[in-house]
């Protein structure tokens, strides 16, 4: 096996950004690879932040068998492994793995910490079950990668969960968050959905309350509002309005909850246009909703069931089920809506002290 540490060569960004086609199927494919060669060859929004060394693993007979980024940022002691990809070959994880050990030992590195794609506004973490029917936000992977992980020296840093809810239809009723969402009103809070001429104001909004509630994650970094702003315009293109809200109180913006249709990986691969197709259908008849974000200013305790009860009332209307995107252990997230929890989905954050 042979480790290649490339910079902007074609044929090595070829290679890095074919290997996820020959492992995974079609429509397990998560990966745009349009932003992966942005990144790879440091055109991307946010790849001013930080450093990107970049390496592919070899076999013997000369085919990519693996891939991995190193992610630093100066002044953190502290180094991220992402865009990792491999095949389910012990033997190739293990050189993959210690190359990367070696490389961030050598480098002064005192952890590493993955999958980290880059940033935590990229994509981070690693599914641990049930996988087969990814949806649109997942940080998805081969089901063999946590044994992969574990295996060479990596524990579990931070656990995460999505949970799926059953569909609801009118004749749903949840007294309790139905009388917050009242309360909140009543006290002079307004909770709306965006227009689309206030999308661009509804970005800072919630740029603004995102940078103050998710500073203590892990791997998070702060951003210029400018560039988180062109990170997420294209959200624009995949929203249905209804299901995004804003809670205001005295003219400012103190919470929010973005949601998008379930474009599966659809999202990820427009350079074909019968995809195009299947998105617009999808934008204007989903079948699933995926509740991607939702924050809410510390000093208005109590608005997060109010905001998620604005967000029943559009899944009463529509009887569509839906999926809680992405929780951090601990988070009163968690705890919502419990009763109508179909299903859970598990992810990940890895650690390795370098000794």
């Amino acid at each position: 096996m042979k480790l290649i540490e490339f910079d902007k060569e074609p044929k090595y960004i070829k290679d890095f950004v074919n290997l996820p086609g020959k492992i995974y199927d079609p429509k397990e494919n998560m990966e745009d690879p349009g932003t992966m060669k942005k990144i790879l060859r440091g055109e991307h929004p946010l790849s001013s932040y930080f450093s990107l060394n970049k390496f592919l693993v070899y076999d013997d007979g000369g085919k990519a068998a693996g891939r991995f980024c190193i992610t630093s940022y100066e002044g953190d002691d502290t180094c991220y492994l992402g865009f990792f990809e491999c095949i389910n070959d012990q033997d190739t994880a293990r050189f993959l793995f210690d190359s990367a050990y070696e490389y961030c030992k050598e480098k002064g590195f005192k952890r590493i910490q993955g999958p980290v794609d880059g940033s935590f506004w990229i994509k981070y973490r690693l599914k641990i079950n049930k996988f087969g029917d990814p949806y649109t936000g997942e940080p998805y992977n081969k089901d063999y990668y946590p044994e992969l992980f574990s295996h060479n020296g990596f524990e579990v840093k931070e656990h995460y969960t999505s949970h799926a809810f059953r569909s609801v239809g009118e004749e749903y009723t949840n007294e309790i968050y139905e009388q917050r969402y009242k309360d909140f009103l009543a006290h002079g809070y307004e909770i709306r959905s965006p227009k689309e001429e206030e999308f661009a104001e509804a970005i800072d909004d919630v740029y603004r309350l995102v940078t103050d509630l998710y500073s203590d994650f892990p791997v998070f970094k702060d951003v210029k509002k400018e560039d988180f702003r062109e990170l997420f315009m294209s959200y624009k293109q995949i929203m249905n309005m209804s299901m995004t809200k804003l809670a205001y109180y005295e003219g400012k913006a103190v919470g929010f909850y973005v949601s998008i249709p379930d474009y599966g990986n659809l999202v990820y691969h427009t350079d074909n246009p019968l995809n195009i197709m299947k998105i617009l259908k999808l934008k204007k008849d989903p079948e699933r909703y995926i509740m991607l974000y939702m924050g809410v200013d510390q000093s208005h305790r109590g608005l997060g069931k109010a905001l998620v009860y604005a967000i029943m009332k559009e899944l009463m209307a529509s009887s569509l089920p839906s999926i809680g995107a992405l929780m951090r252990d601990g988070k009163l997230t968690q705890t919502y809506a419990a009763d109508d929890i179909t299903d859970v989905y598990e992810y990940v954050l890895f650690e390795r002290n370098i000794e």
